[in-house]
């Protein structure tokens, strides 16, 4: 009992991160990494609970206690190596995760004081790695002779192929993209995920024996039915994401200068167009920029359209800061950085110039009503309250849908209503042989969601090409 009184006193210890006015400017990481004394530290605080909590609250059950434990004993090539049983990407998952809704949101430490700061752990851990030449590989079981084709390199996709390569099947990961990764680099921004750090995760799985296709647009250059006939492979993957485009269904979303954030996060961060012309993709830059959206992908645009120069730039949302689904950590980064936000608005129109270029938006004041299915306070239009914005570059990031490329060429493989793989708890869906997760199946969620449906998907896969079943 004292030795937890000792440490519910010692303070969470914060990441350094670059001064808001200094990264507000530039695309480079923004919390800048614990040393190994800070991790130490921090590591320490952990009360190594009989029953952790913590454990239960990751999607793919990380034995939490026992890495930190080794990264307080300075044991780094045990805290990875024991990262690397549950999870093959560490580096990504310790930047990007919500731990305050999952691991960290429910430990028990948290209810007296700060939690442990787990994400900074796990990742401090995996970065330490990465910077070490003589770190043995995880062991590789027997080759099985199966081969499978995993369709997405997304945190889903990697996770399969993690997976599997170490139960001794051989894994060949398919992407439709020129570089792998996929919402990890087209939609990440690199202030908060920087694309070397992804690269480093798939070499990672390619030093493990993982085959990676880039520019391999399945459904499209070769279907899932060929993967399964005349390319010999034994099951087959899905984890293509959910990047179809939403946009608000106002007039003037046609006009030059209205982005899906999924197009203009794609150019920026995958293509390069914050080094512009160094990189040969133009991007509307814009002096007053409004993004319309709360989530995350919201607050990678917003932070994004500051970085590529513009001082006006806009958060409007229709509900109020206390919806926001966004988390907490990149709405603080967001205001830090002179993000305005424009609550209890929608838009109703936009408004262009002789040439077709966006001048102008007319939003819609709100006001919340009953909940809606989702549990939150609906938004509903207050009569007659309407405002005029200047807005010169218009970001829609609603949210996104099933792209159907993969379903409308795959007979037998079931969607719902809204154009979502059907699948049961473990991936498995109705066409034999093929699993699916992450977004595809469920709608957009987070990173390590689609990393937990991976692992169920690899367990099932695995049950599957060594017992049949």
């Amino acid at each position: 009992m004292a030795e937890t009184a000792k440490k519910e006193k010692v303070p969470r210890t914060p990441m350094p991160e670059q001064e808001p006015q200094v990264r507000r400017r530039n695309f480079q990481e923004v919390p800048l990494g614990y040393t190994a004394i800070l991790a130490q530290t921090e590591a320490g605080r952990c009360l190594q609970c009989k029953k952790p909590s913590c454990v239960e609250g990751c999607p793919v059950n990380v034995d939490i206690p026992s890495f930190v434990k080794r990264i307080h004993e300075g044991d780094f090539v045990g805290a990875i190596m024991n990262l690397w049983e549950y999870n093959s990407l560490p580096a990504v998952c310790g930047r990007v995760c919500p731990q305050e809704n999952q691991c960290e949101g429910v430990c028990i430490l948290g209810k007296k004081d700060k939690p442990v700061a787990i994400g900074n752990l796990e990742r401090f851990a995996a970065d330490w790695a990465r910077g070490q030449s003589d770190i043995p590989l995880p062991p590789i079981a027997k080759k099985t002779g199966k081969r499978v084709a995993v369709v997405g390199s997304g945190p889903g996709g990697l996770t399969v192929a993690g997976d599997l390569i170490r139960k001794g099947h051989e894994v060949t990961v398919f992407e439709a993209f020129h570089k792998p990764g996929g919402v990890l680099v087209y939609g990440i921004p690199e202030f908060r995920l920087p694309k070397e750090i992804v690269a480093a995760e798939v070499n990672f799985l390619q030093r493990l024996g993982v085959k990676v296709e880039c520019n391999a647009v399945v459904g499209s250059a070769i279907t899932v039915d060929e993967l399964l006939g005349k390319e010999g492979f034994d099951a087959v993957y899905l984890g293509v994401g959910a990047g179809l485009p939403r946009f608000v269904g106002v007039p003037g979303e046609n006009l030059i200068g209205v982005y899906s954030a999924n197009e203009y996060l794609t150019r920026a961060n995958l293509m390069k167009a914050y080094l512009f012309p160094q990189y040969d993709t133009p991007l509307v830059g814009g002096q007053h920029v409004c993004v319309f959206g709360g989530g995350n992908v919201a607050m990678d645009s917003l932070r994004t359209a500051m970085r590529m120069g513009c001082d006006d730039v806009k958060c409007v949302y229709r509900r109020s800061d206390q919806e926001l689904p966004a988390r907490g950590e990149e709405i603080h980064h967001a205001k830090d950085e002179g993000i305005q936000f424009f609550f209890l608005h929608a838009p109703v129109r936009f408004i262009g110039d002789q040439d077709d270029r966006l001048k102008a938006v007319e939003l819609q004041e709100m006001r919340l009503g009953e909940p809606d299915a989702s549990g939150r306070r609906s938004p509903e239009p207050i009569p007659g309250a309407t405002k005029t914005l200047e807005c010169d570059l218009a970001i829609i990031a609603i949210g996104s849908g099933a792209n159907p490329l993969i379903t409308g060429t795959t007979p037998g493989l079931e969607v719902n209503k809204w154009g979502y793989i059907m699948a049961d708890a473990d991936g498995k869906t109705k066409k034999p042989k093929v699993w699916a997760g992450g977004d595809i199946v469920t709608g957009a969620a987070t990173v390590i969601k689609a990393a937990g449906a991976g692992r169920l998907a690899a367990n099932s896969m695995h049950r599957y090409l060594t017992w049949g079943w």
